[in-house]
Formats: structure tokens, sequence, C-alpha cells
């Protein structure tokens, strides 16, 4: 079965990928590639990566799939080569993003997947009232949150961390990358029956350089939660966090 491509192009940005601590790649000449519609991929010519890192392959029916080894690190299946001439991407491989030790674009890193260039987040400042509940129990209200607009995704409310009931919100093993933010930490609720709501609200200690307003701030799944804006109960579907 043939990948399916929504959309490629040409990346103007520089692209290094780290492994092993060597950069495996150094190039301008990236494509950035929709498999999906929701967020590109990296696809590199196969000139850009020597062949000595490349084992044990495997046929595809659109080229071949190989480990990628350097010293004693081995990615299993960390390289993907696309061969078949009927395919708009032959000539090109894909990595496997999570198992490189970093990506970086000019000398910015970059976390879960390449940044879509259709894709933007606004933060704005804002004065409403907000409030979270959970069982009738206030876990934050703010008149000063900021509000978090990310294309195709719902908006969010991140609210200062002095306008929570710190001494509620429990510190969770739980994180998760963005590549617009950077990497989330999360929080568990302990309420006063002493019932622990786990990975309620989530919060970035270090985000990225375009989402530097909401450090520190904290964000309740308003799907998990009781979220009042000016008054009015908000109503939302479970989606990812944004």
């Amino acid at each position: 079965m043939q990948t399916m491509i929504h959309h490629m192009e040409d990346c103007p940005k520089r692209v290094r990928v780290v492994f092993q601590g060597i950069y495996i790649i150094d190039t301008r000449k990236a494509k950035l590639v929709w498999e999906k519609p929701q967020y590109p991929t990296y696809f590199f010519p196969n000139n850009e990566l020597p062949s000595w890192y490349l084992d044990n392959l495997r046929l595809i029916p659109e080229g071949a799939v190989y480990d990628l080894a350097a010293g004693a690190k081995r990615a299993v299946g960390g390289v993907t080569k696309y061969t078949n001439p009927t395919s708009p991407i032959e000539g090109f491989f894909k990595l496997d993003f999570p198992a490189m030790d970093a990506w970086f674009e000019e000398d910015e890193e970059i976390f879960v997947h390449p940044k879509d260039p259709y894709k933007r987040i606004d933060i704005l400042q804002s004065s409403r009232h907000v409030r979270v509940e959970i069982n009738c129990q206030v876990i934050a209200e703010t008149r000063a949150p900021r509000m978090l607009y990310e294309t195709t995704l719902p908006p969010r409310t991140y609210i200062p961390r002095t306008d929570c009931q710190a001494e509620m919100l429990i510190p969770s093993e739980k994180s998760t990358g963005c590549p617009y933010k950077g990497r989330a930490n999360y929080y568990s609720v302990q309420l006063l029956t002493g019932e622990i709501v786990p990975d309620v609200a989530w919060s970035y200690r270090y985000p990225t350089q375009e989402s530097t307003s909401i450090r520190g701030y904290i964000c309740f799944y308003d799907e998990k939660v009781d979220l009042f804006v000016d008054g009015e109960k908000q109503v939302r579907p479970i989606t990812h966090f944004s």
C-alpha cells in the first residue's frame, strides 16, 4: 500500500539531527511532507545519510527499512527509504523522530514533530473572570488569565499559579511534548475529601520562545473540570491538551 501524501514542499530551514552525539543529518535540502493532514514529517534526499549508518535491510513495497546504527546505539527500523519510482517521495528517506537524540531547525531545538508553517499560536492577556471547580470545590479563580489560541484546536485558559489553590496541586510523573510550546509537566488535584483527580492540569516550566508568556501558568483540562468564564459554564467534548 503506497504512502498517502497530502502535501509536500521544500523547507528553507537548515535541519540537523543528532544521534549518538553525532550530527547524522545537516542539510538545507529537507522537505516537509504531510503524511497526515495534522502535521508534517521531515524527509531527506537519500544521499544526505552516509550508508555506514544503515544496517539490517528489510525490503518493503515502497523501498526499504533499516536500523540506524552509530557506535553502540541502534534505532531499530529508524530509517525508511523510498525507492519506488511511482511514489512522489521516491529518492527520499525519513527518520523515526522520537528515536533520535535531538532535532534542530537552524539552532533551535524542536520537539515531537516539525512545526507546521500553516499553524500558529496566539497567547492573549485577558481580563475575563475564570473559575475552575471540581465537585463544587474551587481549584482556581482569576481575572488575569492568558488565553491560548492554536490553529485547528480549541482555545485553552492559562491561569497564574498564584490564583490556584497550590496546596491542592500534586506534581505528577506524566509529561508530554508539544512542538509549539515545549514540554508540559502535569498535576493531579487532591480534593478536601482526600480524593485525587489524576493528571487534570499541566504547566510549561521552560516553554519555547514563542510561548514564554505562559511559563509557569496552570491550565486545566476543560473536559475534566467545571470551567466558568464570566459566569458561564463551558461545555466541551474531550480532545487533546493544548
